[in-house]
């Protein structure tokens, strides 16, 4: 069922985010590394949150978590704070 946060479907989402945001980290737009210090910094919080969520059992906030941490790393790539081009991963131009 589609309708269920499954271990199998965090998981997904844990290997996607943590990708991404070991993608943005080395691609950090000189003069950018203030505003890509908080994003990152911010991203890797919610992932933090978002495996202390699972290892609870609490799939629900965990997969809430994961979005936030993706979230946070794609508006840095969409505001031009990151050089990356992954359309895979990012809402990109």
């Amino acid at each position: 069922m589609e309708d269920r946060i499954t271990e199998k479907k965090l998981e997904k989402y844990f290997r996607l985010t943590s990708t991404a945001l070991g993608k943005v980290k080395k691609k950090i737009i000189r003069g950018k590394e203030k505003e890509a210090k908080e994003i990152i910094e911010m991203a890797s919080n919610y992932l933090s949150d978002a495996e202390y969520f699972r290892k609870k059992g609490d799939f629900v906030n965990a997969f809430a978590a994961l979005n936030y941490a993706h979230g946070w790393v794609d508006s840095g790539v969409r505001l031009g704070i990151f050089n990356v081009r992954d359309r895979k991963l990012f809402t990109v131009r």
